[in-house]
């Protein structure tokens, strides 16, 4: 079953993002390829009840199990070493990723602490947007009566667009509540 934003995407987002930036091929279109959620370790690489912890919480965000991430090179003053796990991701795409998404927009956001909008320099330059969240307890999913010890968490959104603006049309269209550009 289609989620409520993937339909809103092919019902209204496309032919908006067709007429605004003149695609005359559907395929120009961008969309949405992937999401990444990503929790780095940070100071506890150590405490396996930490890192347990931020398993069980973004399997229960995600759906899916996390995958662990090593580290690429030793740096000392990180007191890492090369091939240390330094945090978990987990990649979502297609259905898994609209709902992600809709629940994001819709539940997680509204939920987060003085939250004004997403800011717009978040963007890398080839289209792709990065949101770090202080706080993983704004999701539905995390009940705040049984948690030890809060943690931060990423939020990599992947798209097909070749430009900043195309990406933050589409992000826009499709419900994320981005600040004002004077503000």
């Amino acid at each position: 079953m289609e989620s409520v934003l993937h339909t809103k995407y092919k019902q209204e987002v496309i032919p908006a993002l067709k007429e605004e930036f003149g695609f005359k091929n559907v395929m120009e279109i961008p969309k949405i390829e992937k999401v990444v959620l990503n929790v780095g370790y940070g100071r506890h690489v150590k405490d396996n009840a930490y890192i347990e912890m931020v398993e069980k919480t973004l399997t229960t965000i995600s759906g899916q199990k996390p995958v662990h991430n090593k580290s690429k090179k030793s740096i000392s003053n990180f007191k890492t070493r090369e091939g240390m796990n330094i945090g978990v991701s987990v990649t979502l795409r297609g259905e898994k990723m609209y709902e992600f998404l809709y629940k994001y927009i819709n539940l997680a956001l509204p939920r987060v602490r003085d939250f004004r909008g997403l800011k717009r320099d978040c963007f890398d330059g080839k289209g792709n947007c990065a949101i770090g969240m202080k706080e993983h307890v704004a999701f539905p999913e995390v009940s705040a009566d049984n948690l030890n010890k809060v943690h931060g968490l990423e939020v990599c959104i992947t798209t097909t667009a070749k430009t900043d603006e195309q990406a933050r049309s589409l992000l826009t269209k499709l419900g994320f509540p981005f600040k004002e550009a004077n503000k």
